[in-house]
């Protein structure tokens, strides 16, 4: 068979195998589509099926075909990063300044602080640090991982919650997109590059003077061709960052966060995502599985994806019960936006795929992160469904 034979068998086997598993076992309660295609993904890689069938991995996923799956992630994520950009709304995060910087910033700082002390655990034992990381870099790292909320997985559980439109919705909103802009800044923290300072401070540089002339640009497009230099304007930011030495996901977040969400029609922003979806996010996450590494042993392995699961529950709910003490909260309220924050899943992904890169963490420490990102997601709606029965009134409490 040629390569392009071998490419379309992988691409069925990407869209078939989570389909059926999520369609003929009816997950969608505890584990949705895209968190089947996680789990998916592993299952595919060289730990599971590699280790099972050698022979056939070897065969479906060999050299050319991994390379051409992984030009399509990457494009993927991408795509998928700058609409999570574009869909933060600073404008009401400032004018609930007070409520939003003392949720947010509790809601981030308890579970990078459980998760960091996690990770400095992990520094005693070989085979989790990656080659090139300093130990600031790799505590910090393993730390936010553990500190992420996947807004863009947050709003399809308030959405099948149905409190998406409520004002709690909006307010859990607030919190996760101050929160996500933190965590792109401390990952292009962890990721300076003192070598490449200087390509570093051009980039900056160029940026802020491209972002402004991008915002007067949109403004005097028609609508129907911003998504069209929009996606030009994604495309360069992502190079510009990944030759600074940052890399391609910064850029891609960086390209979006500086787009206004009016500029583009809500219903086609929610249409585009859901395409993205389905159409190439199923392959990054197969692109993802592929990377994953069991030589340590599974047990060690879930060992530590269930030290950072615990330290990224226990922190997250720790942080907002704390903000709703401080700021006099209903009765049970923490817990529901607690447990909704603490999702995981694409963005941490995302987040782990960037440190593995950079060899900041290694595979094993990339796979148990992997493990905990699927557990804290799946874990959100079994445990939000049953208090949302209970306390009908805070959905409907005025934000």
């Amino acid at each position: 068979m040629n390569t392009s034979e071998i490419f379309l068998i992988a691409m069925s086997i990407i869209f078939t195998v989570p389909y059926l598993i999520w369609r003929v076992g009816r997950t969608e309660y505890y584990a949705p589509l895209v968190v089947v295609q996680i789990i998916c993904g592993i299952l595919l890689g060289p730990g599971i099926l590699g280790v099972v069938f050698p022979d056939y991995y070897n065969f479906v996923f060999n050299k050319q075909v991994i390379g051409a799956l992984n030009g399509i992630a990457w494009w993927a994520v991408m795509a998928f990063v700058w609409v999570a950009g574009i869909e933060l709304d600073l404008k009401a995060a400032w004018e609930n300044r007070v409520e939003t910087g003392i949720t947010a910033g509790l809601a981030l700082g308890m579970p990078l602080l459980f998760g960091c002390i996690v990770a400095a655990g992990l520094i005693n034992y070989p085979g989790w640090m990656g080659e090139k990381a300093l130990t600031w870099q790799f505590i910090v790292g393993v730390g936010m991982a553990c500190a992420v909320t996947a807004l863009p997985i947050l709003i399809l559980f308030m959405e099948k919650l149905a409190i998406l439109r409520q004002p709690i919705g909006q307010r859990i909103l607030r919190y996760a997109s101050l929160d996500d802009i933190a965590i792109w800044g401390v990952l292009a923290t962890i990721l300076m590059d003192w070598d490449r300072l200087s390509h570093q401070g051009l980039f900056l540089l160029g940026y802020a003077v491209l972002a402004f002339c991008i915002r007067k640009l949109m403004v005097w497009l028609p609508p129907k061709d911003r998504w069209y230099v929009g996606l030009i304007w994604l495309a360069v930011c992502g190079f510009a960052a990944d030759w600074a030495g940052l890399h391609f996901m910064v850029g891609a977040f960086l390209s979006g966060v500086v787009l206004d969400s009016d500029w583009f029609d809500q219903e086609q922003m929610d249409l585009f995502r859901h395409h993205v979806l389905l159409v190439v996010m199923p392959v990054f996450f197969l692109s993802t599985g592929l990377r994953t590494n069991w030589e340590m042993g599974g047990a060690a392995v879930f060992l530590v994806a269930g030290l950072l699961l615990l330290a990224s529950v226990a922190g997250k709910l720790l942080g907002i019960y704390s903000a709703g003490k401080i700021l006099k909260w209903e009765p049970g309220e923490w817990a529901i936006i607690g447990w909704l924050l603490q999702t995981k899943a694409l963005i941490m992904i995302i987040f782990a795929n960037v440190l593995l890169d950079k060899a900041i963490i290694t595979s094993e420490a990339f796979t148990a992160l992997l493990l905990m990102a699927i557990g804290s997601t799946m874990l959100t709606v079994p445990v939000v469904t049953p208090m949302l029965e209970r306390i009908k009134s805070i959905i409907f409490k005025s934000a």
